[in-house]
């Protein structure tokens, strides 16, 4: 499973564009993504969790994301994206020690 981040600027977003946005808003990490975003409706980052093939890396999460995020159908400037691979992130148990 990856996470993605991506950080952009809106182009033109429309009331119907608002409306869409604020529906699909919040923090979490969903296939589908959320979005997250300034006060005028320019800036946003969406959050988008994509499924990780056996051999998937930095660049099939990021096409993923990229195609969540047009599935929206709202024209965008992409700034930045961030991938995080949670199959790399390790959980420490709490009260173990080595």
């Amino acid at each position: 499973m990856f996470r993605v981040m991506i950080w952009g600027k809106f182009d033109g977003l429309d009331d119907a564009g608002r409306a869409a946005v604020q529906v699909a808003g919040g923090a979490a990490f969903t296939e589908e993504g959320t979005f997250t975003h300034d006060g005028s409706f320019s800036a946003f980052t969406f959050r988008c969790q994509a499924p990780a093939g056996p051999d998937d890396g930095e660049p099939e999460a990021t096409r993923k994301a990229v195609a969540a995020l047009e599935a929206h159908g709202h024209a965008y400037h992409l700034l930045r994206v961030a991938v995080t691979d949670m199959r790399q992130i390790k959980i420490r148990q709490k009260g173990r020690r080595r």
